[in-house]
């Protein structure tokens, strides 16, 4: 499969290349390894699908049938993946794909696990909980390592290095703290309008670091500069779904954005220009949900029940 060189050419010509009906509930995560060539999608059914991108393959199924799962990440290896839980309790687990053994626990949420992260660099993750708790954790301890009161519902994300996570507050706020002296509060704070956007279900940095994306649980997706806060573009699927979370991404490049919609289609927008590029038919019955670009390959996965493989003509012809 063929490195990327990503344009507005080779974004249109994405197509589907296979569909994985695997599932029989909603997928409520899906997630590269870092070296691209696996996919983790984790469902509302309890499953756990891992699929080799470079075959294009069911590589094999698991199941969480006691605590469910979502929120599912790889962590630095790809044989081992964090997640939350939908049922029992809010423990987030740590478990080896290689034998489907859980290799640690953290506990300390007392409501719903709502993102769940991990670092780019390091073994270090963080969550946020409807308990209104931002939580920092280290693989190699099941000790909580740092823990913020955020006073509201929080979602947040490390920026592309490691050095810096982001926390966003009652959909109102962005606040950026330091990795390293987060327990001296934030070094900067954006208070956003609220004029588009619903509740804040999703924050993510671009892979150049430069860009926040914001998306909810209403049709519109929101742009911020990450060093001065100002909001950049709003981008809208136009297609409005309440309380349903469609997930937008960056491509690795940070050229575009990517966007499920409501209807089952794909939305792809320029970043810097802020021009639709391309909405594309992924053959999916209900709303896509879950939507992430391949971070080392020229492909893009998008999921509702089902799981869309996407790939360009050149790389079909390749």
């Amino acid at each position: 499969m063929k490195k990327m060189l990503l344009n507005e050419d080779t974004i249109r010509s994405l197509r589907v290349a296979k569909i994985f009906r695997e599932n029989n509930d909603k997928i409520n995560a899906a997630d590269f390894s870092k070296n691209g060539e696996l996919l983790i999608c984790s469902s509302q059914d309890d499953s756990i699908v891992i699929y080799d991108c470079l075959k294009g393959t069911t590589k094999r199924t698991i199941y969480s049938k006691k605590y469910g799962v979502d929120h599912i990440q790889f962590t630095h290896a790809p044989n081992t993946v964090i997640h939350s839980s939908s049922k029992v309790d809010d423990t987030i687990r740590y478990l080896s794909l290689h034998d489907n053994k859980y290799l640690r626990y953290f506990n300390g949420h007392t409501k719903r696990v709502v993102s769940l992260n991990m670092s780019p660099t390091e073994d270090k993750f963080i969550s946020t909980s409807l308990d209104h708790t931002v939580r920092l954790w280290d693989l190699r301890s099941p000790n909580c390592q740092g823990l913020m009161h955020a006073n509201g519902r929080a979602i947040a994300s490390f920026d592309p290095d490691g050095l810096i996570f982001a926390v966003g507050i009652n959909s109102q706020q962005v606040k950026l703290y330091d990795v390293r002296s987060f327990d001296k509060g934030p070094f900067s704070t954006f208070q956003l309008s609220e004029e588009h956007l619903r509740d804040w279900t999703g924050l993510k940095f671009s892979g150049d670091g430069k860009m926040i994306l914001i998306y909810s649980n209403g049709n519109f997706i929101q742009l911020l500069d990450s060093f001065n806060g100002d909001e950049l573009r709003n981008f809208s699927v136009h297609i409005f779904y309440i309380a349903v979370s469609l997930e937008a991404s960056f491509t690795p490049d940070s050229q575009f954005i990517l966007s499920g919609s409501a209807d089952g289609q794909v939305h792809i927008w320029n970043t810097d220009t802020g021009d639709k590029v391309a909405v594309l038919q992924g053959h999916h019955p209900s709303a896509v949900q879950c939507i992430k670009f391949n971070p080392k390959y020229m492909m893009m996965i998008s999921a509702c029940t089902n799981t869309a493989i996407w790939i360009t003509e050149s790389n079909e012809e390749g």
